[in-house]
């Protein structure tokens, strides 16, 4: 019986990453996504693996309805979240293998996850299993209860409704640090024309404090408007404690913001290393504490709502 129960963990520690990067693409917590992974141990521990076809797909199977499941309740509870919602950000030091950096590498941006939100559950289930993990539609019918025709059916609808709003840029890391760069230049000098230049007219910017933390209660549109924002708060009197840096979040580039020394926020961008048509801020120190941890970055305890 031991050895059955070392063989199960082994088995389940080798496709952890996997798992875990299925059930947080579809929660975008990384709590969530932990607490399905441990709900999934739970009847792993009780099953005979020689009994199955494939464990990679039993397990699979289970997360992913797990993660349905939780999915299910958690959007009941995000109705009523305080302004926008933007998923939990991950720290570089969560990708802690080369097998695991590539589970992450592949549509784990924030902006992704974003519009991962527009869709169901099921249709949100088929689109991460086939476009990002590369399940063929069989086993994903069988994941899902349906038929392989209706997957393919739930895939296309959810590539048409992210392909509506997903910007696809080819912009390699220097190409991205370097616009990163100019941007927190800007934002420090304090020049409106400078600061608008770095965004495109159609800009649109998302700031995510839960209630908890200064942001943005409602998305910003077009860069004149973003422009403002960044020049009021480049003229307030706490501007000098402001300190912003490079940092790397769900393993692309880009900032962290600290006031006084301690995390604020932190954010990413779409760009095409000229312009930056999505920006994305998460303020909630809920969502941040974990990360400030892996980043070994001092957090903000407590700040004020937005008005």
């Amino acid at each position: 019986m031991r050895a059955g129960v070392t063989a199960n963990v082994e088995i389940f520690a080798g496709h952890r990453d996997r798992l875990f990067g299925i059930a947080y693409r579809m929660l975008g917590s990384r709590a969530d996504a932990e607490d399905v992974l441990q709900d999934a141990w739970l009847r792993w521990h009780e099953q005979d693996a020689s009994e199955l076809r494939s464990t990679e797909a039993w397990l699979t199977t289970m997360v992913t309805r797990l993660a349905i499941d939780r999915l299910r309740a958690a959007k009941t509870q995000r109705a009523a979240y305080f302004g926008p919602w933007l998923p939990e950000p991950l720290a570089e030091t969560e990708i802690v293998t080369p097998e695991a950096h590539a589970e992450f590498a592949s549509d784990l941006s924030v902006a992704f996850m974003h519009l991962l939100e527009r869709l169901g559950e099921e249709e949100r289930a088929a689109f991460v299993l086939h476009d990002v993990f590369d399940c063929d539609y069989d086993d994903i019918a069988e994941t899902l209860g349906k038929t392989p025709a209706a997957c393919r059916q739930l895939v296309h609808r959810a590539r048409e409704r992210v392909a509506t709003e997903r910007r696809r840029f080819r912009v390699d890391e220097e190409a991205r640090i370097g616009m990163l760069n100019r941007f927190i230049a800007a934002a420090q000098s304090g020049d409106f024309n400078a600061i608008k230049s770095m965004f495109a007219p159609d800009a649109r910017m998302t700031s995510d404090g839960g209630g908890k933390a200064v942001a943005v209660i409602r998305p910003l549109f077009g860069a004149d408007r973003i422009a403002r924002l960044w020049w009021a708060i480049s003229r307030r009197r706490e501007a000098p404690d402001i300190e912003r840096r490079l940092v790397r979040v769900n393993g692309e580039m880009g900032f962290a913001f600290f006031y006084k020394g301690r995390l604020h926020s932190v954010a990413t961008v779409d760009t095409d290393g000229e312009h930056i048509y999505g920006y994305y801020s998460i303020a909630n120190p809920d969502k941040l504490r974990v990360y400030a941890q892996r980043q070994a970055l001092p957090v903000t305890s407590h700040a004020s709502r937005a008005s």
